[in-house]
């Protein structure tokens, strides 16, 4: 496995790995929506890693800075063949330390449920959604139970961010020697 920071030559296969990853939900459906949303993310106010298995992106990390104190990890995608390999960790990690190293005391992101991931999917949480939060259980699979495990806190949740009963569940994390 090897670290390395996302550049121009590896756009194209970060957007392969993008529709790969976000298969199950329509985000980035076609090469050219995730061409987009790659060169927004290596653009010069963002920041970017990639991570190669033999020779080959198996994942990339990006964020953006929306101030000095505060990041948000925006997206993370592995291909599929690559998990459980260790390789989002080591994203989401080498994402902390640039973000400790540039001032950075919180990172945050958002973890859509728009697939049934989660009892929330498809239930109404108004008037009460803080309440909801505090029943929030795993149906199958969701990207919450990763960050959680990489010390990531269930901060919040915003209601039918995608549609109705598709909310977004947010998480943050201190990050460096301020969060000891």
């Amino acid at each position: 496995m090897r670290l390395t920071r996302a550049g121009d030559d590896l756009r194209s296969a970060a957007a392969r790995i993008l529709t790969e990853a976000f298969s199950h939900i329509p985000v980035w459906s076609t090469i050219t929506e995730a061409r987009a949303e790659v060169d927004e993310c290596f653009s010069a106010d963002r920041v970017a890693f990639g991570v190669t298995l033999d020779g080959d992106l198996a994942g990339w990390v990006g964020a953006i800075k929306h101030s000095e104190p505060l990041w948000e990890l925006h997206p993370i995608a592995v291909r599929p063949d690559a998990h459980r390999r260790g390789v989002g960790r080591l994203l989401v990690e080498t994402l902390e330390d640039e973000a400790e190293r540039q001032g950075a005391v919180t990172i945050y992101l958002g973890t859509d449920d728009e697939f049934g991931g989660t009892n929330l999917f498809g239930t109404d949480v108004y008037p009460t959604p803080l309440e909801h939060l505090t029943q929030l259980r795993v149906v199958t699979a969701h990207p919450y139970q990763f960050f959680e495990r990489l010390g990531f806190s269930i901060v919040g949740v915003i209601p039918d961010a995608n549609g109705p009963g598709k909310h977004d569940i947010l998480m943050a994390k201190r990050v460096g020697r301020r969060s000891k």
